[in-house]
Parts: structure tokens; sequence; C-alpha cells
């Protein structure tokens, strides 16, 4: 065999209509980082750590992925949802893994619940802050006075390995009484980390377990979880569940992109072993490979269309109708199953060079995969959009 790798013409446009894509992520350094990110996951060392190291967080610090949705009076870059899943699905066609733990740099719509002031105090020390948050199960908590008390053990807590504060579920108990279950944040040195994660796909994520014995979290370092947030730019207007679930989606619509884009690099020029034609040359792979490119460009314009759609909303000072929160919920869960059908068809039309553990087209598949096994993209969003579209109420929590 062969091979001859040419660019593709078709590598995905990130720019949403009129609206510029976020400076900072455009040009020679940007470009530069996701190169270094990429070769060094082609050679498997983000796999073999099972976490992003810290020189490509810092790097992510530099480029503003974790100051980009934080408020202009902390410092930070205020851009739009649109704008910050542009860049993570640029950084996800680089890596899976790097773009999912990329995303938590939305961690400013979850904090947004804490006192204004607490907000002050963390980003005067730096707008660059990383967050990681093990959520389930909450875990009893005792009410001490001008706190809680936090021991546990949470799961599925992404990028923990490099982050700065962490956040974990807890019941607070006053007696016989629990109360609302809230969000406990601390300087991460406070937990230890236990590296569970043993995963077929993104395994640079380090989702392991976070565990806490004894520490205390001052009242003013929780908030009610889905508690309201205390800050008015518009980006707190902007359904939060919503999206939460969008910078997870969109590292599947670019690990599909990269699928594609290896695809085109490698079907011209590998010859089969049994004299078939090369993969370009073949027309049922010609035909399954257009149906890919439609099929992703369809979900992916679905995807953004429905976030410009409650952007519009947010800006102009209203709540976003339930409504359109409902196709930002539907179109996500669309991206990633698009997403993992095209990963999957493309390594089909690769041949038995596909399923080789260093192939970037297994890659793919498995981290792929493993985005819609994300509670967020379950079937559930199909039957809860379905009963919206009949003007049922939806099941508690999907909206």
């Amino acid at each position: 065999m062969r091979e001859s790798r040419t660019e593709n013409p078709y590598a995905f446009a990130y720019r949403i209509g009129s609206r510029p894509a976020w400076p900072l992520a455009e040009g020679p350094s940007f470009e530069a980082l996701l190169e270094g990110v990429r070769q060094r996951a082609r050679q498997g060392e983000f796999d073999r750590q099972r976490h992003i190291p810290r020189d490509v967080i810092d790097a992510f610090k530099r480029h503003g992925v974790y100051r980009a949705l934080v408020p202009a009076r902390f410092g930070g870059l205020q851009c739009s949802p649109a704008q910050f899943c542009q860049m993570i699905e640029r950084i996800s066609h680089a890596d899976g893994s790097a773009g999912w733990v990329a995303s938590f740099g939305m961690s400013p719509v979850y904090l947004a619940a804490l006192p204004v002031d607490t907000l002050k105090g963390l980003y005067a020390k730096s707008p660059d802050t990383v967050f990681a948050a093990g959520i389930f199960p909450p875990q009893p908590a005792e009410t001490v006075p001008g706190g809680f008390k936090v021991s546990g053990r949470w799961k599925y807590s992404s990028g923990s390995m490099c982050a700065d504060i962490v956040g974990v579920g807890i019941a607070p108990k006053a007696g016989d009484q629990p109360g609302l279950p809230r969000i406990a944040v601390m300087p991460s040195h406070q937990v230890r980390i236990e590296q569970t994660w043993d995963t077929v796909g993104l395994l640079g994520t380090g989702s392991n377990d976070l565990v806490a014995e004894g520490v205390f979290v001052a009242d003013h370092w929780t908030f009610v979880r889905g508690g309201e947030p205390h800050l008015d730019e518009p980006l707190f207007r902007y359904p939060s569940l919503s999206l939460a679930t969008q910078v997870l989606s969109v590292v599947g619509l670019g690990v599909a992109r990269a699928a594609l884009d290896e695809l085109a690099a490698m079907a011209s020029g590998r010859i089969s072993v049994t004299g078939a034609p090369a993969i370009a040359d073949r027309p049922l792979a010609q035909t399954e490979v257009a149906r890919c490119e439609a099929a992703l460009r369809a979900a992916r314009a679905f995807f953004y269309e429905a976030i410009e759609q409650a952007w519009d909303h947010a800006l102009a000072g209203g709540p976003v109708p339930a409504q359109v929160t409902n196709l930002l919920r539907l179109s996500s869960t669309h991206a990633t199953r698009v997403a993992a059908e095209v990963a999957r068809s493309v390594q089909m039309l690769s041949g038995m060079s596909g399923i080789y553990q260093q192939s970037p087209l297994a890659r793919c598949v498995n981290d792929a995969q493993v985005v819609t096994q994300h509670a967020f993209m379950g079937d559930a969003t199909y039957q809860n959009a379905g009963a919206m579209f009949f003007g049922k109420q939806p099941t508690p929590g999907y909206l």
C-alpha cells in the first residue's frame, strides 16, 4: 500500500452568518497550537496519560479559552455561545479529548449563581481560572457554622487533573431536614483525584473521580444547583442547561469533520492489497462520502441556527422561549448522533486501515460514540422534543 495526502477542499468553515469567529481562535499561533495537539494525539500521548497535560491547558489559557465566556467586567472576553462553540469545534477537530476539556471554559455559566463578591474575588486572581466538576451523585453534607463539611466521591470530573478549582454536588442537611442540592466550590488541592477513567474513547479527558474528606466549604462558595445567576450579561439569559449540552455536542461535530478530512487525505493514494481501485475511484465510496458530507453540514447548520435564534432573544433582553430552547436541545442531540454515524461510515469506507488502534479514524469513531453516551444526549431528548412539538409538557429538568 502507498499513501498520498492531499488537502481536503471541504474542510469546515467556522464562520456563521455575518458574525465573525472569535479572533483569538485564528491566526498562526492558534493554528500552531492545534497542529501540536493533533500530532501529540496521533502519537497516543493523551490516551496513554489519560488526561490532557498541563502545558496544553496553559496554552489554552494563553489563547483565552477559559476567559472566553467570563464577563468583561471581570477581565473576560465575553464572547457569544456561537463563537465559543466554533472554537471548541476547531479544537475538537485536532483532538476530541482536548476539545472536551476546553469546553469547560463555559464554567462562568455554572459559577454565575455564586454571590457576586465571591466571583469578584475569584476572577481578581485570574479570569483564566480552570473549573472542573463532579456533580453526581450528590453527597450528604453536614451544615456547620459558616458553611458545610463536605465528604464523598463524585464521578466524571473531566479535566480535573489540571483544574484550579473544582465543584462537587452536595445535599445539605441540618438535623434530619435535607436542603436543596448545591454545588460546593473549593481549590483543587483540597480534593483527591482517583484515576478511574478507562474507556474506549475520549480517554484524554481524564474524567476521573473526585474524593473529599471533611473539607470545610464556606457558604458563599456554594450555590443552589440550577439556581438563578447573579450576573446580568446576555449570556446569563441564555438557557444554561442547553449551553452545557452544546459545548459537549459540538465536540462530535469537530471529530466527525476530522474523520472526513482524514479520509479525503488518504483516499486517492492508498491502493488496496486486493488490487481494488483507490477509495476515491470507487463509485459507492463517492456516493457514501457525499451523503456523509451533506448529513454533517446539515446537522451543523441546524445546531448553529438554533444557537443564533436563542442568542437573539438573549440580546434583546427577554427570556428565551421554551420552543426555542427545545430546538437547542434537539439540535445538540441530533448533531451527536449524526457525527457518530458519519465517523463510523468513514471508517467503513477506509477498509482495514481504519481498524488499527493507531488509526486516527479509529480514534474518531470511538470519541464520537462516547459523546453520544452523555446523559444530555439520550433518547429522552427526542421524546421531550416531540412532546413539545405536540404542545405537551416535557419531563422536569429537560429545559
